[in-house]
């Protein structure tokens, strides 16, 4: 079967275009290019500075676009009227469209990857273009796409319930966890690590974009109560980018006048993001809707003691190795965060928990199972 896969969302840098869509895609493609089927792949990007970990092969050709597809107007530009053309003269089988949205006039089979449906539960995050662009060609793709790949069960009920999709026309796979997310045992290392960063010896760990969805200010109010109720030392590390209507997560730590507690590192650069989970005596993430995940997992990979939110996709990657908490309540969570602070035994239990869970999470087995699905469609 010759496949193609439009992987115009695949970029190398610290943007929003480096985040979860192209990790996916990165990763998807690092694993196939090492198939040992005969299946063919031609991969269609828009980023010229290829790793070398996804260079050609004979059965694994990218294939760069004349277009600068950087551009969102040019790639959509592309994937419409273009991408047809490629198909018919690369005598394509079958499309897999690596983010959302395929050719409305596809001329072979199709497969599409769905990651949430954030844009429909949380219109107010995206731009207005945005937002109509994902709304329509996302409703448009999933309904004539032949299978659609969903990299969850809460997403594929999203599809279901939202835009009207087939549960039978929809597989979830999972993502998978790089191997650098393991446990560090040089304790010298990682006291190293934090006086370098600044960081305390002990502290509650987030990462995430400072946005509405994260639910970050209601952290900050819960870890205020921890700090009313016990005299843990911890302080409390916001690490993330700045997204958009933050300026309420600053406010809160204002008023509970935790300004020389709550620590605002900015972006983690990927390489260093172990050290971070290694170093935290637990990670928190009471995200309000999600649609896999990463950071819980990495965590759990980490062997770091998790706290999580026990909404949308978050109890799938979780299961039992973390403290699932309705990520509201205030007094739930700061709860939550004093049990695993101070109870050795539990901390154990879940940082066991996490990496056995963890390791059930694998970009081979999502490779697979995604081949498996180009056979069925």
């Amino acid at each position: 079967m010759h496949v193609a896969l439009n992987a115009h969302l695949l970029s190398f840098g610290p943007s929003y275009r480096g985040a979860g869509i192209s990790r996916y895609i990165r990763h998807l493609l690092r694993q196939l290019r090492q198939s040992p089927g005969a299946d063919e792949f031609t991969v269609f990007l828009g980023d010229p500075r290829l790793p070398s970990e996804l260079s050609g092969t004979p059965s694994f050709r990218p294939c760069i676009a004349r277009l600068p597809t950087v551009n969102p107007l040019v790639r959509i530009l592309w994937e419409q009227l273009v991408q047809a053309t490629e198909l018919r003269g690369r005598r394509i089988d079958l499309l897999h469209s690596l983010g959302y949205v395929q050719p409305l006039l596809c001329p072979c089979r199709s497969v599409v990857t769905i990651h949430d449906l954030s844009f429909l539960r949380y219109p107010e995050a995206f731009d207005l273009p945005n937002r109509l662009y994902l709304r329509l060609f996302t409703a448009l793709s999933v309904r004539r796409a032949d299978r659609i790949i969903a990299v969850s069960t809460s997403t594929k009920d999203d599809l279901v319930s939202l835009l009207g999709v087939a549960p039978e026309k929809v597989t979830v796979i999972y993502h998978g966890v790089e191997d650098d997310f393991r446990p560090l045992s040089d304790r010298a290392m990682l006291a190293s690590f934090r006086e370098g960063a600044g960081l305390p010896e002990h502290f509650i760990l987030h990462c995430g974009t400072l946005e509405p969805r994260k639910n970050v200010h209601v952290l900050v109010a819960a870890y205020a109560e921890l700090r009313r109720q016990t005299n843990l030392p911890h302080k409390l590390v916001l690490a993330g980018p700045k997204g958009w209507r933050y300026d309420r997560i600053f406010a809160t730590v204002e008023q509970y006048g935790l300004q020389d507690d709550v620590l605002f590192p900015g972006y983690l650069p990927s390489a260093l993001q172990p050290l971070w989970y290694n170093a935290a005596d637990v990670f928190v993430y009471p995200s309000l809707y999600e649609g896999f995940g990463f950071p819980p997992l990495e965590a759990m990979a980490c062997g770091t003691p998790l706290v999580a939110s026990n909404r949308s996709a978050l109890p799938e990657v979780v299961g039992d190795a973390g403290l699932l908490v309705d990520p509201l309540d205030v007094a739930l969570l700061a709860e939550a965060l004093r049990r695993v602070l101070t109870d050795a035994g539990l901390r154990h239990d879940l940082a066991e928990k996490g990496l056995a869970r963890a390791k059930t999470f694998s970009w081979w087995r999502a490779a697979r199972e995604t081949v498996e699905v180009y056979h069925r469609t």
